[in-house]
């Protein structure tokens, strides 16, 4: 079995030595947003503690017979770090030796510290929304709660998401590029065949822990709009608005956001409109050119229309006769009804 390159001891060792991230940033994030709190309530998992609104989700969860959330539910913060130091002291056994069977043992280990993680929150979840007080103020037989593990689910009136925090998307992406560089080893032939196929695969690697919240796809005849209620329906409208923690709000009309921007002015996030010219394209506000017509039949009767550039709101505005303006963002939310009111 050949030795392990130089360049590949140099890669591992930055990935094992960028895991010690996890000592000083949380692990994983738990959000819950309800109606009434639509910024979202947040909880944070770090090596050894807690921290966020837990005691704010212990006073709603209370209600519904949950135990209180506190550290000392979690036996984990004791080894926890531990844990991850033996981590690192494994990932830089390879490291110091060159050897290719301490990288297979390194990687096999971290698949089994990952399934084991996952199943211990699993675990812990289960209990915690299963094992609910009989005598709680809102109980009803044979219910229970399961939090999600991974993504989002509904709770009731909550939606519960899950997933890694910075620290946890660090280690998850240590992880990644010490399997790429086992199976860049592993393939390893005379020539640049491998490294043109490998290479790829560890640029993505290395662009993990960039991935920003953007917009989503909006599901035609199924989506409602999270101002006015009403299904989506016509595909050359609808509007998002992306909040900074990654919540997704959905609207059929312009002036339903504006709604919803006047009505949540703390909340920080990006905005888009669909491109009126382009099926399924989602255009940033501040980006778009807005064609404000009287024969325009829009969902909540904004009369507005969003294009990527002028000449295509120009030339729609024309088709449409009349006396049709093409304005920009700033011009739309100063100018606007902000009242979300049916056009029918």
């Amino acid at each position: 079995m050949k030795p392990l390159r130089p360049i590949t001891r140099i890669l591992l060792a930055a990935a094992v030595l960028s895991m010690t991230a996890g000592y000083f940033l949380p692990l994983w994030e738990i959000h819950l947003w309800a109606p009434q709190y639509p910024e979202g309530l947040n909880m944070k998992i770090w090596l050894d503690h807690l921290s966020g609104d837990f005691d704010i989700i212990n006073g709603l969860n209370h209600y519904i017979g949950m135990k209180h959330i506190k550290e000392e539910m979690f036996p984990e913060f004791g080894y926890m770090g531990y844990a991850l130091g033996a981590l690192v002291a494994a990932g830089l056994v390879p490291v110091l030796t060159g050897k290719r069977r301490w990288l297979q043992v390194f990687v096999a280990i971290l698949f089994a510290a990952a399934a084991l993680g996952l199943y211990d929150f699993w675990r812990w979840g289960r209990d915690y929304g299963h094992n609910l007080d009989p005598k709680a103020a809102i109980s009803v037989p044979g219910m229970t709660y399961d939090p999600p593990v991974i993504g989002y689910k509904s709770l009731l009136n909550f939606v519960a998401y899950s997933g890694p925090e910075k620290g946890g998307w660090i280690l998850i992406s240590a992880g990644a590029a010490a399997t790429s560089l086992l199976l860049w080893e592993s393939l390893r032939k005379e020539g640049k065949q491998v490294a043109a196929r490998v290479g790829p695969l560890l640029a993505v690697t290395l662009t993990l822990p960039g991935c920003d919240s953007g917009p989503v796809a909006i599901d035609y005849g199924r989506d409602a709009c999270d101002s006015c209620r009403m299904t989506l329906v016509d595909r050359r409208f609808g509007t998002e608005f992306v909040t900074a923690k990654g919540k997704v709000y959905k609207f059929d009309d312009v002036n339903c956001l504006l709604d919803f921007m006047e009505e949540e002015r703390a909340s920080a996030g990006n905005a888009y409109v669909v491109n009126f010219a382009k099926e399924n394209e989602l255009l940033e506000v501040e980006n778009a050119v807005f064609l404000k017509h009287p024969q325009l039949r829009t969902p909540m009767n904004s009369g507005l229309a969003a294009f990527a550039t002028k000449a295509n709101a120009e030339t729609t505005g024309r088709e449409l006769g009349g006396n049709g303006e093409v304005i920009g963002w700033e011009e739309v939310r100063t100018e606007t009804n902000k009242s979300c009111s049916c056009a029918h």
